[in-house]
């Protein structure tokens, strides 16, 4: 799968890969996990790209200087945002060619939105790092200005990176729309932030811990609901991006991290 204040103007999303979803997240110990595949089965298709083992997600993260991004995401904010470079897939064999996501991922109340463009690798570093405009379709001059509007008037920077290995399920019949992943595996850095880098990264998460996200167009349903409380799973409120800044030092540290002599 090779695929400001001003910051905060709310722009139309684009039609061609634009995602607004309910998004409930638990985290799952390793030893429930062949139980809750066996449940999937029953409900959710596997994602065409998942295959045996799933597939591998890294990202690199963009904040402020001061982790605006990420304080507010700690402290809630109806409204916050977050700017990432995603990769699916094989880091060893990402090129300057390689597709890659730029995406602006926002939580407006409770609904999360998720926008992003499909660019060479080598472009979405011109854009997010560089700061310039790059060539695009018409369709897309309103998320890449947005992109320069924030990179440029918020200093944005890499500051982490992510990576994991996902298992993804999706709905049928009446449950089109329903997502269900499980990241394995969450690990990070917070230097090296070119993708696909031979660098040294850290769990941010403890590695018999996976994370499950249900994502639903309108609501999650019941059957899922009952799923998740008949395997124990308590709702959790995680982020991998903020995990990863508390694991390297740049913030204080929450419960769900890997103990320091692992």
């Amino acid at each position: 799968m090779e695929m400001k204040d001003a910051g905060h103007a709310l722009r139309a999303p684009s039609r061609l890969h634009a995602f607004n979803r309910y998004e409930i997240k638990y985290l799952v110990d390793q030893s429930v996990v062949p139980a809750l595949r066996e449940d999937f089965a029953r409900r959710l298709d596997e994602d065409e790209y998942s295959g045996y083992g799933g597939y591998a997600v890294e990202s690199v993260y963009y904040d402020t200087p001061a982790l605006r991004f990420y304080w507010e995401k700690i402290e809630g904010l109806r409204f916050r945002r977050k700017l990432r470079v995603r990769h699916y897939g094989d880091g060893a064999r990402l090129t300057d060619e390689t597709p890659v996501f730029v995406e602006i991922k926002q939580r407006v109340n409770r609904v999360t939105q998720k926008r992003r463009i499909r660019v060479p690798y080598n472009l979405a570093r011109r854009l997010c790092d560089k700061r310039e405009m790059i060539p695009h379709d018409v369709s897309q001059r309103g998320f890449v200005e947005e992109v320069l509007g924030l990179v440029g008037t918020l200093d944005l920077r890499p500051v982490a990176t992510t990576g994991y290995q996902r298992e993804a399920f999706k709905g049928r019949d009446a449950d089109v729309g329903l997502r269900v992943t499980m990241d394995h595996r969450v690990r990070g850095r917070d230097r090296d932030f070119e993708l696909g880098a031979a660098a040294t990264n850290r769990f941010t998460i403890a590695p018999n811990l996976a994370v499950l996200e249900v994502k639903a167009n309108e609501r999650v349903p019941y059957w899922m609901t009952d799923l998740t409380a008949r395997h124990g799973l308590q709702v959790v409120r995680i982020s991998k991006y903020c995990q990863s800044i508390e694991a390297h030092g740049l913030a204080p540290r929450s419960v769900f991290h890997v103990p320091e002599e692992l």
